[in-house]
């Protein structure tokens, strides 16, 4: 399981001060967890991370009714919490280390855990202080399948969300106040015919992450996490057509 770092944010504007720069509406935090990204001002993927509404008894007396916890990739929280204090300025927000860890895992979710708000096939997660935990499931196997991207695979600094396949999994909701980035993404939503993209393809032999898939010797587009015969692709759409190839794999939409 990749190391996730837990951040406590608190204070009376920690609502309004994530309202208004990640890509979710954030008052559904209230009803559970929550999965939003931050982004440039032009529109490109930062960190993807999960927000949770912070119960616990250890937020401390003044975190108030409005106290969050932010569950992020461990690779990308210096560089999260670096931009989140650029953006703090006045606001009367803190943002500390929870001290919490994840558990997740799939089947009855325990006290206290949310349902993963991506797909219901992934589970549920839970923070507490017990050590880090995760269950046997085989968890590419069930984001290849409803090609759901990870952090750090198909999500990667500079790519605009919606052709990393940020919709799907419920990371984006266009009908939210303005964000950082909202401009670029509401208008790839609208405006924009998506000529990139993410697919699931079904391979024949293996590739390493990463590798090339091209077609009549063109680049089409990127090999990533593979499971049970299948892929998830970030495809050129108009070239990802017929027999394609990924090092010695074969390559095909369904």
């Amino acid at each position: 399981m990749t190391a996730r770092r837990i951040l406590r944010l608190t204070g009376a504007d920690t609502n309004s001060f994530l309202q208004g720069l990640v890509t979710n509406d954030v008052d559904n935090v209230a009803n559970g967890l929550i999965y939003a990204a931050l982004l440039t001002p032009q529109g490109k993927y930062i960190a993807d991370f999960f927000l949770a509404p912070d119960h616990g008894s250890d937020a401390g007396p003044d975190a108030g009714a409005g106290a969050i916890l932010l569950d992020v990739a461990e690779p990308l929280a210096d560089a999260l919490e670096k931009r989140l204090g650029m953006y703090r300025l006045r606001a009367d927000v803190t943002i500390a280390h929870a001290g919490l860890n994840l558990q997740r895992g799939t089947g009855p979710a325990p006290a206290g855990a949310w349902n993963d708000p991506r797909h219901s096939d992934m589970g549920w997660r839970a923070y507490s202080d017990a050590p880090a935990s995760d269950d046997a499931t085989n968890w590419d196997a069930i984001r290849v399948t409803h090609c759901i991207p990870e952090t750090g695979i198909e999500l990667t600094p500079d790519t605009f969300i919606l052709e990393a396949g940020f919709e799907a999994p419920h990371g984006v909701d266009f009908r939210k106040g303005c964000y950082v980035g909202q401009e670029v993404t509401a208008r790839m939503k609208h405006k924009t015919e998506l000529r990139k993209g993410l697919r699931v393809v079904s391979v024949t032999g293996t590739a390493p992450v990463g590798t090339l898939i091209t077609a009549n010797d063109k680049p089409v587009g990127t090999l990533f996490t593979q499971a049970n015969g299948r892929a998830i692709a970030y495809l050129r759409l108009d070239r990802a057509k017929g027999a394609m190839q990924a090092g010695r794999a074969d390559v095909q939409l369904p």
